[in-house]
């Protein structure tokens, strides 16, 4: 899946010289498509890059490949760019020449998903590359989220980068506001559900539900138990019979698995507890014929995720939030497949 979001990225020059971004869709014969889910949004958004960059810091991390670091590094510079003075982030680029969609309803600075996403982002590139820039302006947008609220799907990843300062930067100044955000994501269930916002009725969505991984998480490094029981009650609700009907679902995308295979992941991290590991290997499985389809999701041989299965049948259609989640679930093969991007990104 790194060879597709190869395929996709581009050059932005109006971000830097060394600026990348990824395209968002590309359809099944590889053409680049601009979303355009809420009236015409772009060609690219850092929702995308930052999720990509937090997968190539652990890549490289593990590869130490240089093009794998310059690839990342080409895309912290376009989500350092899209940053507005006051912390925010604008999220798409109507065109390669980077114009800034700034009023977009899935792209107007906010406390929003890709606010949420670049200090992840960003987070990992200080930890891995050790870049001031990233760290100056991660601790701009984080001043945002520590004086606002936020629904619990967003709010699980304020407290993954909470955690993750708080872990591998000694940042103890943030344990408080982690625990607060912890509790804040473990009161709002139903029943032992875990919910992702206050409007949802019904089982909630899987797609960016991470909150039994984080909470896991959380309850270990803040040594409060309670939180562990409540994510593994949640997952004991929602992801179990999710993995063991196969996602069977009218509609289901990469992301809805991957975030799956991180709530199974952690739990089995945190817990020990085999039944987690064995749930989310059968989670996994998901890209290799145990869907509804009945077909492969991950195509190794191309080296592409397709967009999901839609009424039993795979997508053709296979664009940078597929293959960034298949490599975020299935990050043995993006780390085995690393040094095969290269002449990709030196692609015109």
């Amino acid at each position: 899946m790194l060879r597709q979001l190869a395929r996709l990225t581009r050059p932005l020059p109006a971000a830097g010289s060394a600026a990348r971004a990824v395209a968002v869709y590309a359809d099944g014969d590889g053409e680049t498509v601009a979303a355009r889910e809420s009236g015409f949004e772009g060609v690219a958004c850092v929702d995308d890059a930052a999720r990509l960059l937090g997968v190539l810091c652990e890549v490289w991390s593990r590869t130490r490949l240089e093009p794998i670091r310059e690839w990342a590094l080409g895309l912290m510079e376009f989500v350092l760019w899209m940053q507005e003075p006051d912390g925010r982030w604008v999220n798409f680029v109507y065109d390669w020449d980077g114009r800034r969609n700034d009023r977009g309803l899935t792209s107007a600075v906010g406390l929003n998903f890709w606010h949420g996403r670049a200090l992840c982002g960003l987070s990992r590139a200080w930890l891995t590359f050790g870049e001031p820039r990233a760290e100056a302006a991660m601790h701009r947008g984080l001043d945002h989220v520590l004086t606002t609220s936020a629904p619990s799907d967003v709010r699980a990843l304020h407290l993954e980068v909470g955690l993750r300062l708080i872990a591998r930067a000694g940042r103890s100044d943030l344990v408080e506001a982690a625990r607060g955000w912890a509790h804040e994501i473990a009161d709002r269930r139903t029943g032992d559900v875990l919910m992702n916002n206050p409007d949802e009725r019904g089982m909630p969505h899987l797609w960016a539900h991470v909150q039994e991984g984080m909470l896991a998480d959380a309850g270990a490094l803040l040594e409060e138990p309670a939180l562990i029981e409540t994510a593994r009650r949640s997952a004991q609700a929602l992801l179990e019979p999710a993995v063991r009907g196969g996602f069977d679902r009218p509609s289901t995308t990469p992301y809805d698995v991957s975030s799956a295979v991180f709530g199974l992941d952690r739990l089995t991290a945190v817990t020990g507890e085999a039944r987690w590991a064995e749930l989310a290997a059968d989670a996994r499985e998901w890209f290799d014929r145990r869907n509804g389809a009945g077909s492969s999701v991950y195509d190794r041989s191309r080296g592409r995720v397709a967009d999901g299965v839609d009424d039993d049948r795979v997508s053709r259609n296979s664009g940078a939030e597929a293959n960034i989640e298949g490599a975020s679930a299935l990050m043995e093969d993006a780390v085995s497949s690393a040094a095969l991007v290269e002449p990709l990104l030196r692609s015109p």
